[in-house]
């Protein structure tokens, strides 16, 4: 599965932006996708999961309420808005594939996921 993120940038605190990730290789609906992201110095933590067919998700206590996983099947795509930005929220954010098969999981441990794009930088200035 190859994945390219896309939608990074800068934007002021309080603003929002809407990150995308299509998927090649592997038939998409298949996998469970999350994204991850990582701030400088800090490991790479779990933002957003949602399952291979889009009924359930997951999210960080730190984002629940500001931020929405979705998933486009037909595209091969899966999407994060993120509204009420906060300068904590700066990091390289990561789309991340993981074989689900015939479950519909959503998996939060990194260790979990076999497939990684190459990152978009999100910063948010105060």
């Amino acid at each position: 599965v190859q994945l390219v993120e896309s939608g990074g940038g800068l934007v002021q605190a309080g603003g929002s932006l809407r990150l995308s990730c299509p998927a090649s290789g592997r038939t998409f609906s298949l996998y469970a996708m999350s994204w991850f992201r990582q701030a400088p110095g800090k490991e790479r933590e779990f933002v957003a999961g949602i399952s291979r067919s889009g009924g359930s998700t997951d999210y960080a206590e730190s984002v629940k309420g500001r931020f929405t996983i979705s998933r486009d099947n037909a595209k091969n795509t899966v999407y994060l808005q993120m509204n009420s930005l906060k300068p904590e929220d700066t990091a390289v954010y990561y789309c991340a594939a993981r074989f689900s098969g015939v479950q519909e999981k959503v998996a939060v441990a990194l260790l979990e996921y076999r497939y990684w794009g190459q990152g978009t930088q999100v910063t948010v200035s105060s």
